[in-house]
């Protein structure tokens, strides 16, 4: 086996905050270092570990090199483990409970890997998933967290993710052919249905809407065996479908935002921990 020199964990660390502020003097800044230990720090990590440069200048912009880019991502886990790696030996004896609501668009995307991971960490803590769509989760008090989907200019609470609404239907139809557009869609209350109604209304494309239900995974359903068109977050369209747009004729739709909400009543460190792996989880 080689014998490869050890990374220095605060290396990494500085590394990740100069590649997240996109420049060595806000990343001083936000490290609470100067520029000089900053620099001296990548330069050790370039010439006396790596041996190959992490970053070059485009004009006045610092990007990272193609060895820059393979690092970035193995800094980022190595340092997200051996923070699970304290939290564990250090905090074992964590315990409570905690509610999450999130639409169920999320449940099957996003929240087992989280859920997973942050069990592996803390295995005594009991979590309750409370599944319903974002306008009752908002009428809600008594959650410790909330993850939600909101309109651009609308966001309150963490950002978590922003994405495009696509249209989609299943792989091998043509639905977009027909005069009149078969829909699948959620309940009157969600803004994504708006927006698609709103968008097709004014290019005055018929449609009918022909299935409606709060749950995401009736949708597809429908969608899947080619009943019906839909309009979702790219993330949530499953593989046995395809995306469609203005080369099927249909309007271009905006992006959403999830975000996190936090009930200041009910915060404990048990919260605190769950909601920083739902931030992750969502950026993956």
């Amino acid at each position: 086996m080689a014998n490869y020199p050890t990374i220095d964990s605060e290396l990494l660390r500085t590394f990740v905050a100069i590649a997240d502020e996109s420049g060595f003097t806000r990343a001083a800044t936000a490290l609470n270092r100067t520029q000089s230990a900053v620099s001296m720090q990548m330069k050790r990590l370039e010439e006396d570990v790596l041996q190959r440069p992490l970053f070059l200048k485009d004009g006045r912009q610092l990007c990272l090199t193609a060895e820059g880019q393979v690092l970035l991502g193995y800094a980022r886990r190595i340092l997200k483990l051996q923070g699970e790696v304290l939290s564990s030996l250090r905090e074992p004896h964590m315990v409570g409970t905690v509610s999450i609501g999130t639409p169920d668009d999320y449940v099957m995307r996003f929240m087992p890997s989280i859920l997973a991971r942050f069990a592996q960490t803390y295995p005594m803590v009991q979590v309750e998933l409370h599944c319903e769509p974002s306008y009752q989760l908002l009428q809600r008090k008594d959650l410790d967290l909330t993850i939600v989907t909101r309109e651009p200019g609308k966001e309150i609470g963490q950002l978590l993710r922003q994405e495009q609404v696509v249209w989609a239907q299943a792989a091998g139809v043509n639905l977009h052919e027909q005069s009149v557009l078969p829909l699948a869609m959620f309940n009157s209350d969600c803004f994504c249905r708006a927006w698609a109604c709103n968008a097709l209304d004014t290019m005055e494309r018929d449609y009918r809407v022909a299935y409606t239900s709060p749950s995401l995974s009736a949708i597809m359903a429908v969608v899947s065996i080619g009943l019906a068109i839909t309009a979702q977050l790219q993330s949530l369209v499953h593989a046995d479908m395809r995306i469609i747009g203005k080369e099927e004729g249909l309007p271009d739709m905006p992006s959403a935002s999830i975000v996190l909400l936090r009930n200041s009543r009910n915060q404990s460190p048990v919260t605190e921990c769950l909601a920083e792996y739902i931030a992750e989880g969502f950026r993956l």
